[in-house]
């Protein structure tokens, strides 16, 4: 047993606290590199997001520097150090305002206002993002503390996707979205006290020596803001947390309820609709008309499913998404009836087409006529030959005579057709009456 505990202790690849501490140091600022390296990384997760391209918003956090100034104000804290707080404090906000201005700005520019999933999946928060962000934070501050960092950095940088949210703030901003800026930087709020709280916890555990100031009234105050600073910042943690596990809480018993008990004879379920924030559940069902009684018995049923508190409210038939789907069928008839018209102009195109080249045969038939008096017939027509390698649209011309024409005639003929109708893909065929 002594053993296995043995392998699971850090003090033999525990990093210099002072190494560790001048590391942290060197990445809380942004200036220079740092900077041009998060505008970069900014303006790659945003078009990441932009186009729904999970490889380039992967890249995105790969380079973004974001994780220093967070790490910076967990250590801080941490060891009392009041200097690298202001520091780290400033740089998180600067970082954070940067961030927000150039991503809004490339989404304002941007001609692709639609929200894919990239974007979607970071406007809602879950349980599931702040235990990432946690055991991300200790996963960094400990490769952070130690001689083999290896490319946990890296990894960290990648599971608590810090980057990603505020570029999708950004997004909401340009879009005048304000639930998803809301959602967004909610997202990466939670990130980020997760990530520093992990830090705090982490460097109390290793020990690290405390700053110690030589005035005892400047260290008292200096403890008091280091501890105003943990406990503003942990109490809305405290708060997110318990709110999103309640809605996760809530859905997840909802989704049961539904699945097991939302049954009706002679009915079929059309629509679901969980609103978590609001505790509320609306089912539409199509067929044959519920009972009130029924509709009551469903929802004596809720209790078992710790719903006592929630709405449960049922909408019947097919008017009910005919009514709320109204705008939505009128741009589908809509955009029928533009397809319909456009078939309309092109069919008028080509029959326009073909009177031109009736007329323009007409012509050419009475100058060919002057010039071989044995033409007979001449008939212009489009024509389409599909190869191997290629689909080639032409013109045939059809000179119908008593006699074959010569091979050189038949070309002087296409060449002057070519120059007449200044059209290159002019071939001439002769046959015989």
């Amino acid at each position: 047993m002594n053993n296995i505990l043995r392998l699971f202790k850090l003090r033999r690849e525990k990093e210099n606290f002072k190494e560790v501490v001048d590391h942290i140091y060197r990445n809380v600022s942004y200036t220079g590199t740092n900077l041009w390296v998060l505008v970069f990384a900014i303006f790659i997760a945003s078009l990441g997001l932009n186009v729904n391209s999970t490889a380039v918003v992967i890249g995105a956090m790969l380079i973004s520097p974001l994780m220093g100034p967070i790490i910076g104000l967990g250590m801080g804290v941490g060891i009392n150090d009041l200097n690298l707080l202001k520091r780290s404090l400033f740089n998180y906000f600067f970082a954070a305002a940067i961030g927000l201005i150039t991503s809004t700005i490339y989404f304002l520019l941007s001609p692709i206002n639609e929200a894919h999933s990239e974007i979607l999946a970071r406007v809602s928060p879950n349980i599931y993002d702040v235990l990432i962000a946690l055991f991300g934070g200790f996963a960094g501050i400990l490769a952070t503390c130690s001689k083999q960092k290896g490319n946990v950095i890296p990894g960290v940088a990648i599971a608590t996707a810090l980057m990603p949210p505020l570029c999708t703030a950004g997004y909401g901003l340009a879009t005048l979205n304000f639930t998803y800026f809301f959602g967004a930087f909610y997202l990466f709020f939670i990130n980020s006290v997760f990530i520093g709280l992990a830090t705090l916890l982490t460097v109390r555990f290793l020990r690290f020596p405390l700053v110690h100031l030589q005035d005892e009234k400047a260290e008292k105050r200096s403890k008091f803001i280091v501890w105003l600073v943990v406990i503003v910042t942990f109490i809305p943690s405290v708060y997110f947390g318990y709110s999103i596990v309640q809605q996760t809480r809530f859905t997840k018993a909802a989704n049961a309820f539904v699945d097991k008990e939302a049954y009706f004879e002679n009915d079929y379920l059309l629509k679901k609709d969980i609103d978590s924030k609001a505790k509320k559940i609306t089912l539409v069902f199509g067929g044959a008309p519920i009972e009130p009684e029924q509709i009551i018995a469903l929802k004596l049923k809720m209790p078992y499913y710790m719903l006592d508190t929630s709405a449960l409210i049922i909408r019947q038939g097919f008017a009910y998404l005919a009514k709320n789907d109204k705008l939505a069928n009128s741009k589908q008839v809509d955009k029928a009836i533009d397809e319909k018209l456009a078939q309309l102009a092109y069919v008028q195109n080509a029959i326009d087409s073909i009177k031109v080249l009736d007329k323009l045969s007409a012509q050419i038939f009475q100058e060919l006529k002057s010039l071989y008096p044995d033409v007979n017939s001449f008939l212009l027509q489009p024509a389409k030959v599909n190869t191997d390698s290629l689909k080639k649209n032409l013109t045939i011309g059809i000179i119908q005579s008593d006699e074959i024409i010569s091979t050189s005639e038949k070309a002087r003929i296409e060449k002057w057709l070519k120059v007449r109708m200044n059209d290159s893909t002019i071939k001439v065929y002769n046959e015989r009456l």
